[in-house]
Formats: structure tokens, C-alpha cells, sequence
């Protein structure tokens, strides 16, 4: 029996690799152990082989070893190394966040009695916009207005004082339930942190129109810059924020678009009405 006659149902992108560890096995004396994937049909299920390197132990040409179904494993090892990049990606924006307030709130105050009060009404706000981010099990609300959802996620952002009112939201009336809400302040927080670091809000100048017009069948939401640094298309795939937006949308049904505008970048969402209200 050759190696091609075991790894017809073996994942394209591991038979090279199981290929290169089997025959090691020939030469090498002792238990070994691999984890690869095989496909069934269009379902992918992770694998654990295990057996006895260099014929060891082998008894009138019986060798013995076993495989093991590690799908589960390994489902739970991805999904805690999802959340570990998810949670020190939250951190240093975090950081970055309490950075830029800072800078924000030096504008406006006049002293340091001032600044050291609008910085901690600032940071409070954050922390009841991040609330919304994952809110604590046992106490979500009923459906929350899009509205009202805006303003508790951008409020730590704006500026007071002779430089306030320079984020504006303008949606019409209309429900979000609790799981499209914890989507969208996460979406929402991200794209506020990417603003402050690069765009619009990195300066006194710069400008954020949140708009929406009344939904149809999609609820379509625009984020515009203006009045910020110049802004270019990034190159590559994107970092983890940009996935973590996608991914995030994809989940509520929803999908966003980039325009990369030499005044500022413009980012239109679209949910599906339906998924809006859950």
C-alpha cells in the first residue's frame, strides 16, 4: 500500500506535509504523532494519527496504530487563539484611544484642573461605549435606537468646548436589537479608533458625518471623513481590525465597502433590515 493510496481524502494543503512526516516514520525508531485534515465531501474534519515509527514493535507484519477524530480540539484551540489576537488587538486600541483623547482634550481645556475633568468624562463615556461591545450577561435592554446607539459610541470622541460638534449623526428613527447593537459598537468602535490614529479625528480639523437614510430592505449606514490627513487605499489583505469588521458584518448578514478618497475615506455599511432588529 502506497502513501497515495492513504491520503486520497487527506486536505490538499496537508498531503505534502503528511507525505514528508510518513516517510520520516521509515527511518526514524519510536512512537510518532501528526494532526492533519481529510475531507468528507465538503465537510473538513481534523485528524490525529498515532503509531510506531521504523516498523517498532511490529509482530508478524501487523503493525498497530490509531486515529483519532481531534475535530473538536481543534475547533477550540482556533477559537481560543481568535479570541487571544481579538483581545490584545482590543488592548492596544485601548491604549491608542486613551492616547488620542488625550490630545483631543489638551485642545479644549484651558487648564489642568479642566483637562483632568473632560479626560475623565471622556473616558467614562468609552467605558459605557465598550459596554455595548460585550454587554454583561443578565442585563441587555430591549431594542435600542440607532440613534441613540451613535451618540453613546462616538460622544468620547467629540470635542468640546469652541471645537465641539464636529461629529455629526443624522439617522432616522428606527430600532436595533441587542445582537445587531453588540455588532455595531464593536464595528463602530473600530472604525472611531482607526480615525483617531489616521483620519479625521486625529485632528482639530477634521469632520465625521454618520448618516442613514430610512431602510428598505437593507439599512444602509455611511461613515464620511472629511478635513483629516491625506488618505490612501492600504495594500495587502489588512490587518485585524479590517477582518474583525468583516467578519463582525458577515454575522448580522451585512456587508461594507471602502472608498479611499483623497479628502477622506467614506465607508457605507449594509445590514439587512431584518437582522438590524435582532
Amino acid at each position: 500500500m502506497t502513501f497515495e493510496d492513504l491520503s486520497a481524502h487527506i486536505h490538499p494543503k496537508d498531503r505534502d506535509r503528511v507525505r514528508a512526516a510518513f516517510q520520516a516514520t521509515r527511518a526514524i525508531i519510536g512512537p510518532f504523532e501528526i494532526d492533519f485534515r481529510v475531507m468528507l465531501g465538503e465537510e473538513i474534519r481534523w485528524i490525529s494519527a498515532r503509531g510506531q515509527g521504523d516498523d517498532a514493535d511490529i509482530e508478524q507484519r501487523v503493525m498497530y496504530g490509531v486515529f483519532l477524530d481531534v475535530t473538536g480540539r481543534k475547533q477550540a484551540e482556533e477559537g481560543h487563539e481568535l479570541l487571544a489576537g481579538e483581545m490584545s488587538h482590543r488592548v492596544k486600541n485601548l491604549l491608542a484611544i486613551a492616547s488620542g483623547l488625550t490630545e483631543i482634550t489638551s485642545r479644549s481645556s484651558g487648564s489642568a484642573v479642566e483637562m483632568a475633568r473632560e479626560l475623565t468624562q471622556r473616558l467614562t463615556s468609552l467605558g459605557r461605549a465598550h459596554d455595548l461591545i460585550r454587554p454583561i450577561p443578565g442585563e441587555e435592554g430591549k431594542a435600542a435606537l440607532l440613534g441613540d446607539l451613535l451618540t453613546i459610541l462616538l460622544a468620547p470622541y467629540d470635542d468640546m468646548g469652541a471645537f465641539s460638534g464636529r461629529i455629526r449623526v443624522s439617522v432616522p428613527r428606527m430600532g436595533v436589537g441587542d445582537a445587531a447593537a453588540t455588532t455595531l459598537a464593536l464595528i463602530l468602535h473600530e472604525l472611531a479608533t482607526n480615525s483617531l490614529k489616521y483620519g479625521a479625528l486625529s485632528v482639530s480639523t477634521g469632520t465625521l458625518d454618520v448618516s442613514s437614510s430610512p431602510p428598505g430592505n437593507e439599512a444602509v449606514i455611511v461613515w464620511t471623513e472629511r478635513g483629516g490627513p491625506p488618505v490612501t487605499a492600504p495594500t495587502g489583505p489588512g490587518g485585524f481590525g479590517s477582518k474583525l469588521i468583516v467578519r463582525s458584518l458577515r454575522q448580522i448578514g451585512g456587508s461594507i465597502e471602502r472608498s479611499w478618497q483623497p479628502e477622506g475615506v467614506v465607508v457605507t455599511m449594509r445590514i439587512e433590515k431584518n437582522s438590524l432588529s435582532q
